[in-house]
Protein backbone atom coordinates (compact mmCIF):
# COMPACT_ATOMS: atom_id res chain seq x y z
CA UNK A 1 0.00 0.00 0.00
CA UNK A 2 0.63 3.41 -0.82
CA UNK A 3 0.50 6.41 1.70
CA UNK A 4 0.42 8.87 -0.12
CA UNK A 5 -1.54 7.75 -3.38
CA UNK A 6 -4.62 5.92 -0.95
CA UNK A 7 -4.55 9.21 1.00
CA UNK A 8 -4.70 11.82 -2.29
CA UNK A 9 -7.18 9.57 -3.74
CA UNK A 10 -9.70 9.99 -0.36
CA UNK A 11 -9.27 13.57 -0.45
CA UNK A 12 -10.09 13.44 -4.33
CA UNK A 13 -13.06 11.72 -3.54
CA UNK A 14 -14.09 14.02 -0.76
CA UNK A 15 -14.11 16.97 -3.24
CA UNK A 16 -16.79 15.43 -5.23
CA UNK A 17 -18.80 13.97 -2.68
CA UNK A 18 -21.48 16.85 -1.39
CA UNK A 19 -23.23 14.53 1.55
CA UNK A 20 -19.86 14.72 3.79
CA UNK A 21 -19.27 17.45 6.61
CA UNK A 22 -16.12 18.09 8.38
CA UNK A 23 -17.06 15.45 11.39
CA UNK A 24 -17.62 12.52 8.73
CA UNK A 25 -13.93 13.73 7.51
CA UNK A 26 -12.38 14.51 10.69
CA UNK A 27 -13.13 10.48 11.75
CA UNK A 28 -11.76 8.82 8.58
CA UNK A 29 -8.64 10.40 8.70
CA UNK A 30 -8.59 9.26 12.71
CA UNK A 31 -9.49 5.63 11.24
CA UNK A 32 -7.11 5.98 8.58
CA UNK A 33 -4.21 6.65 10.56
CA UNK A 34 -5.47 3.61 12.68
CA UNK A 35 -5.57 1.73 9.20
CA UNK A 36 -1.87 2.88 8.75
CA UNK A 37 -0.32 1.76 12.08
CA UNK A 38 -1.90 -1.77 11.41
CA UNK A 39 0.23 -1.72 8.43
CA UNK A 40 -3.08 -0.99 6.14
CA UNK A 41 -4.32 -4.46 7.39
CA UNK A 42 -7.46 -6.23 5.77
CA UNK A 43 -9.15 -5.66 8.92
CA UNK A 44 -8.52 -4.09 12.22
CA UNK A 45 -10.21 -3.41 15.61
CA UNK A 46 -10.89 0.11 17.05
CA UNK A 47 -11.92 1.67 20.65
CA UNK A 48 -14.66 3.71 20.05
CA UNK A 49 -13.32 6.39 22.75
CA UNK A 50 -9.90 7.04 21.26
CA UNK A 51 -11.73 7.66 17.68
CA UNK A 52 -13.70 9.94 19.08
CA UNK A 53 -11.06 11.93 20.94
CA UNK A 54 -8.75 11.78 17.35
CA UNK A 55 -11.42 13.20 15.84
CA UNK A 56 -12.73 15.53 18.22
CA UNK A 57 -15.89 14.17 18.55
CA UNK A 58 -17.89 14.29 21.80
CA UNK A 59 -21.12 13.05 21.50
CA UNK A 60 -21.35 8.97 20.76
CA UNK A 61 -24.55 9.76 18.93
CA UNK A 62 -23.01 11.83 16.45
CA UNK A 63 -19.56 8.98 16.20
CA UNK A 64 -22.02 6.23 15.32
CA UNK A 65 -23.94 8.62 12.74
CA UNK A 66 -20.90 9.26 11.19
CA UNK A 67 -18.80 5.76 10.83
CA UNK A 68 -22.63 4.47 9.95
CA UNK A 69 -22.76 7.15 6.71
CA UNK A 70 -19.08 6.03 5.90
CA UNK A 71 -19.83 2.86 5.81
CA UNK A 72 -23.38 3.49 3.93
CA UNK A 73 -21.60 5.53 1.55
CA UNK A 74 -18.68 2.55 1.11
CA UNK A 75 -15.89 4.23 2.67
CA UNK A 76 -15.15 1.61 4.66
CA UNK A 77 -16.88 -1.51 6.22
CA UNK A 78 -18.06 -1.40 10.10
CA UNK A 79 -18.65 -4.50 11.88
CA UNK A 80 -20.28 -3.21 15.21
CA UNK A 81 -19.37 -5.59 18.37
CA UNK A 82 -20.80 -5.24 21.83
CA UNK A 83 -17.80 -6.06 23.43
CA UNK A 84 -16.72 -3.24 25.02
CA UNK A 85 -13.43 -5.22 25.81
CA UNK A 86 -13.04 -6.26 21.97
CA UNK A 87 -13.97 -3.14 19.73
CA UNK A 88 -15.38 -2.95 16.48
CA UNK A 89 -14.06 -3.91 13.12
CA UNK A 90 -13.27 -2.04 10.49
CA UNK A 91 -12.47 -2.70 6.65
CA UNK A 92 -11.21 -0.09 4.77
CA UNK A 93 -12.19 0.47 1.12
CA UNK A 94 -9.12 0.66 -1.33
CA UNK A 95 -10.63 3.85 -3.11
CA UNK A 96 -9.27 5.11 -6.90
CA UNK A 97 -5.71 2.85 -6.62
CA UNK A 98 -4.17 -0.13 -6.61
CA UNK A 99 -1.31 -1.79 -4.69
CA UNK A 100 1.03 -0.37 -6.97
CA UNK A 101 -0.08 1.44 -10.59
CA UNK A 102 2.68 2.36 -12.64
CA UNK A 103 2.96 5.93 -13.26
CA UNK A 104 1.23 7.15 -16.23
CA UNK A 105 -0.89 4.16 -16.20
CA UNK A 106 -4.23 4.73 -17.69
CA UNK A 107 -7.22 4.34 -15.51
CA UNK A 108 -10.78 4.77 -17.26
CA UNK A 109 -12.43 5.04 -13.93
CA UNK A 110 -10.61 8.47 -13.41
CA UNK A 111 -11.01 9.91 -16.56
CA UNK A 112 -14.73 9.05 -16.83
CA UNK A 113 -15.05 10.81 -13.73
CA UNK A 114 -12.80 13.77 -15.36
CA UNK A 115 -15.57 14.07 -17.78
CA UNK A 116 -18.28 14.10 -15.92
CA UNK A 117 -17.11 17.57 -14.59
CA UNK A 118 -14.48 19.10 -17.20
CA UNK A 119 -15.93 18.99 -20.73
CA UNK A 120 -13.70 17.45 -23.64
CA UNK A 121 -12.25 20.31 -25.67
CA UNK A 122 -12.99 20.54 -29.56
CA UNK A 123 -9.72 19.46 -31.10
CA UNK A 124 -8.43 22.99 -33.38
CA UNK A 125 -9.66 21.69 -36.67
CA UNK A 126 -13.41 22.06 -35.07
CA UNK A 127 -12.80 25.41 -33.52
CA UNK A 128 -14.94 28.38 -34.69
CA UNK A 129 -12.76 30.73 -36.58
CA UNK A 130 -14.72 34.16 -37.76
CA UNK A 131 -13.86 36.03 -41.35
CA UNK A 132 -12.64 38.80 -39.78
CA UNK A 133 -9.66 36.82 -38.47
CA UNK A 134 -9.94 37.56 -34.89
CA UNK A 135 -9.90 34.54 -32.21
CA UNK A 136 -12.95 33.11 -30.66
CA UNK A 137 -12.67 30.94 -27.69
CA UNK A 138 -13.61 27.28 -28.84
CA UNK A 139 -16.05 27.47 -25.83
CA UNK A 140 -18.16 30.52 -26.55
CA UNK A 141 -21.31 30.56 -28.20
CA UNK A 142 -21.83 32.65 -31.33
CA UNK A 143 -24.89 34.31 -29.52
CA UNK A 144 -22.73 35.65 -26.81
CA UNK A 145 -24.40 33.54 -24.07
CA UNK A 146 -21.74 32.25 -21.29
CA UNK A 147 -21.86 28.55 -21.42
CA UNK A 148 -21.86 26.85 -17.81
CA UNK A 149 -20.17 23.41 -17.60
CA UNK A 150 -22.48 20.55 -16.58
CA UNK A 151 -21.66 19.51 -13.45
CA UNK A 152 -24.09 16.29 -11.88
CA UNK A 153 -26.14 18.20 -8.59
CA UNK A 154 -28.30 15.04 -8.47
CA UNK A 155 -27.90 14.32 -4.97
CA UNK A 156 -28.72 10.30 -4.12
CA UNK A 157 -31.27 9.15 -2.15
CA UNK A 158 -30.79 8.20 0.94
CA UNK A 159 -31.83 4.90 1.60
CA UNK A 160 -31.55 5.15 5.11
CA UNK A 161 -34.36 7.21 5.77
CA UNK A 162 -37.06 4.93 7.00
CA UNK A 163 -36.45 1.40 7.75
CA UNK A 164 -37.63 -1.60 5.94
CA UNK A 165 -40.25 -3.20 8.46
CA UNK A 166 -40.24 -3.21 12.22
CA UNK A 167 -38.10 -6.68 11.96
CA UNK A 168 -34.85 -4.27 10.63
CA UNK A 169 -35.29 -2.11 13.91
CA UNK A 170 -35.57 -5.02 15.96
CA UNK A 171 -32.29 -6.89 14.66
CA UNK A 172 -30.88 -2.90 14.78
CA UNK A 173 -31.28 -2.68 18.52
CA UNK A 174 -30.49 -6.41 19.84
CA UNK A 175 -26.72 -5.89 17.58
CA UNK A 176 -26.05 -2.66 20.21
CA UNK A 177 -27.01 -4.46 23.07
CA UNK A 178 -30.73 -3.55 23.76
CA UNK A 179 -34.24 -5.73 23.67
CA UNK A 180 -36.60 -6.08 20.94
CA UNK A 181 -39.71 -4.52 23.15
CA UNK A 182 -37.23 -1.83 23.05
CA UNK A 183 -36.74 -1.51 19.37
CA UNK A 184 -40.61 -2.15 19.09
CA UNK A 185 -41.25 1.41 21.31
CA UNK A 186 -39.13 3.43 19.06
CA UNK A 187 -40.65 2.16 15.73
CA UNK A 188 -44.12 2.45 17.18
CA UNK A 189 -43.35 6.29 18.14
CA UNK A 190 -42.08 7.24 15.14
CA UNK A 191 -44.31 5.03 13.03
CA UNK A 192 -47.25 6.77 14.38
CA UNK A 193 -45.41 10.00 13.78
CA UNK A 194 -44.94 9.43 9.92
CA UNK A 195 -41.31 9.38 10.08
CA UNK A 196 -41.21 12.83 11.35
CA UNK A 197 -39.49 14.58 13.94
CA UNK A 198 -40.96 16.86 16.46
CA UNK A 199 -40.92 19.66 14.29
CA UNK A 200 -41.98 18.23 11.13
CA UNK A 201 -39.06 17.69 9.17
CA UNK A 202 -38.82 14.28 7.63
CA UNK A 203 -36.12 12.26 9.53
CA UNK A 204 -32.59 11.38 7.45
CA UNK A 205 -31.33 8.64 9.10
CA UNK A 206 -33.73 6.35 11.41
CA UNK A 207 -30.18 4.63 12.45
CA UNK A 208 -28.87 7.61 13.66
CA UNK A 209 -32.01 8.98 15.83
CA UNK A 210 -31.93 5.30 17.42
CA UNK A 211 -28.63 5.20 18.90
CA UNK A 212 -29.65 8.50 19.94
CA UNK A 213 -32.93 7.15 21.53
CA UNK A 214 -30.43 4.46 23.35
CA UNK A 215 -28.34 6.85 24.57
CA UNK A 216 -31.14 8.51 26.23
CA UNK A 217 -32.37 5.39 27.65
CA UNK A 218 -28.86 4.81 29.32
CA UNK A 219 -28.60 8.48 30.54
CA UNK A 220 -32.44 7.98 31.90
CA UNK A 221 -31.31 4.72 33.56
CA UNK A 222 -28.46 6.07 35.19
CA UNK A 223 -30.03 8.87 36.69
CA UNK A 224 -32.60 6.76 38.06
CA UNK A 225 -29.89 4.74 39.94
CA UNK A 226 -29.01 7.82 41.43
CA UNK A 227 -32.19 9.23 42.14
CA UNK A 228 -32.99 6.00 44.07
CA UNK A 229 -29.80 5.74 45.72
CA UNK A 230 -30.15 9.48 47.29
CA UNK A 231 -33.83 8.27 48.38
CA UNK A 232 -32.94 5.53 50.14
CA UNK A 233 -29.73 7.36 52.27
CA UNK A 234 -32.60 9.80 53.13
CA UNK A 235 -34.95 7.75 54.44
CA UNK A 236 -32.18 5.79 56.66
CA UNK A 237 -31.72 9.11 58.50
CA UNK A 238 -35.36 9.06 59.48
CA UNK A 239 -35.24 6.04 61.07
CA UNK A 240 -34.22 5.36 65.04
CA UNK A 241 -33.63 2.77 67.51
CA UNK A 242 -34.81 4.64 70.09
CA UNK A 243 -38.23 4.49 71.53
CA UNK A 244 -39.76 7.65 72.32
CA UNK A 245 -43.37 8.20 74.76
CA UNK A 246 -44.75 11.38 73.31
CA UNK A 247 -47.00 11.51 76.55
CA UNK A 248 -44.57 12.65 78.70
CA UNK A 249 -44.33 16.65 79.13
CA UNK A 250 -41.59 18.60 78.01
Amino acid sequence: MNYIKLLNAAFEKFFFDDRLNPTHISLYMALFQEWNSSRFADEFFVNRRELMRVAKIGSKSTYHRCVTDLDAWNYLDYFPSNNPYKGSKIKMSIIGTSDEPDMGQYNPKLEHLAEQYHPIREPVLYQHRPTNGQAVDSHRPVSGQALVPYINNTKQVNNNKQPKGRQAVLIFFEEKGFSADEGKKFFEHYQANDWKTSDGKAIKDWRALAINWMDRIELFGEENKQNKKGASQNGDNLRTTKTKDYGQPL
